[in-house]
């Protein structure tokens, strides 16, 4: 197997800043929908994964993209890649 292709097959995800856990670590959540088994209504879903923000600048109502990377600690194995928008600022 070629390395840069098995890099290539990490998972990505865009989601929400719903945290900042500690220093250089975020909580992301991110929402899908599914059809119940039974009854094919749309049930919202969400998950929350723990991220690693290298830069340390991200706030709370962000929108990031998330890739897979090995583990960095016990609960993190993500990393922002990129930033797709700033949270809006209340004055």
């Amino acid at each position: 197997m070629n390395k840069e292709s098995s890099r290539n097959d990490r998972k990505q995800l865009v989601g929400v800043v719903r945290s900042k856990t500690g220093d250089k670590s975020i909580k992301v959540v991110y929402e899908y929908k599914i059809p119940h088994p039974l009854y094919k209504k749309e049930i919202r879903r969400k998950t929350t994964v723990h991220a690693h923000d290298e830069e340390n600048e991200l706030g709370i109502g962000d929108v990031v993209e998330i890739t897979e990377s090995k583990p960095i600690s016990k609960n993190k194995s993500w990393v922002v890649t990129k930033v797709v928008s700033k949270a809006q600022e209340l004055i």
